[in-house]
């Protein structure tokens, strides 16, 4: 029997100034810099990775900063919406927070019976902030100006705008998800169970026009496969309905990619070995780090990028004892 997938892994998107991008969602969002390597396509600019104090799964916004990027923007086959999950009564507290940053926040309707914040990124990235009753626990960052009880618990969801259902609902299935809800053209599915990232809904437009990809586009999304040999069992699986790759190594996770009938590139990715593979939990993203097979070229891959820096915010007393656990 399959191992059951339970929600996201990580979501994955495109920003243009790397500072601006690092800035944004940790001292804004108040997310952790959990490590800062590189594209391992394109190993001359940064891949950073956002999360909770650990990089957890099912709380890592992933992104590739590339300095000249050009900016996208969603539309069919893509994800238009990333969501992050925040305590029900914590809604207030972002509201002033962001307002307090200049950002222009919308504030929806109750979705699902859930109240719903929207903002832009810096690159105009749409993102969520949903209060939540199911919020998970709290895993704050060390380094964040959030106070533990209103920081981010991790992902949400995400939303695909999608031309019909039928082909992309068939492959969720596959992948363990079902239909639990629908309101108007927007339809909601769901793992069992209550973990983060456990919500993935389809917003229905058949007339939607296709995007661009570019600065403030999401790349992909990934789920969550327990292990390796989960992952392997899962990949046939998936062969079965869509062209899927070999198991890459990403370093934190392997990862196989499979394209979904409306157009959305999705990833499995496992939940080990994680990011104090190689640092400790108490300077995750403080350095460079670059896989094995690139080490030879450090210092050449050092001198294309672009300098940046870290700003981390004292935490308060109380947290500060907590993390003197985990050092």
């Amino acid at each position: 029997m399959l191992s059951a997938i339970t929600g996201l892994h990580h979501v994955t998107a495109i920003a243009s100034d790397p500072q601006r991008n690092l800035d944004f969602y940790t001292d804004v969002l108040g997310l952790r810099f959990v490590k800062r390597t590189v594209n391992f396509d394109d190993p001359g600019t940064y891949h950073f990775y956002f999360g909770d104090d650990a990089g957890s799964p099912g709380t890592i916004l992933t992104f590739f900063p590339w300095p000249h990027a050009v900016r996208g923007h969603a539309g069919a086959g893509e994800v238009t919406k990333t969501a992050f999950s925040v305590p029900a009564t914590s809604l207030e507290f972002w509201r002033e927070r962001l307002t307090g940053q200049g950002i222009l926040v919308e504030q929806t309707a109750k979705r699902f019976e859930e109240q719903v914040l929207t903002f832009p990124d810096p690159d105009g990235m749409k993102i969520e902030i949903v209060a939540h009753a199911d919020s998970g626990e709290i895993n704050a960052p060390r380094f964040a100006s959030v106070p533990p009880e209103h920081a981010i618990r991790g992902f949400f969801g995400v939303t695909l705008l999608e031309h019909g259902e039928k082909e992309t609902a068939a492959i969720l299935n596959v992948l363990g998800l079902k239909k639990t809800g629908e309101e108007g053209n927007r339809l909601r599915f769901a793992a069992d169970g209550h973990e983060l990232g456990n919500h993935i809904d389809l917003l229905i437009d058949p007339a939607a026009k296709y995007g661009r990809s570019g600065a403030g586009s999401v790349h992909h999304i990934a789920f969550r496969a327990k292990d390796d040999a989960a992952q392997k069992e899962w990949r046939t699986e998936i062969a079965k309905h869509l062209s899927v790759t070999p198991v890459l190594d990403r370093t934190y996770f392997h990862s196989i990619y499979f394209r979904e009938p409306g157009g959305v590139l999705f990833e499995l990715a496992t939940d080990p070995p994680g990011f104090t593979l190689d640092e400790p939990i108490g300077s995750l993203g403080e350095e460079l780090r670059i896989p094995p097979w690139l080490e030879a070229q450090r210092s050449l891959i050092e001198r294309k990028l672009v300098p940046i820096t870290l700003h981390k915010s004292l935490p308060p007393i109380e947290l500060q004892t907590e993390i003197g656990k985990t050092i």
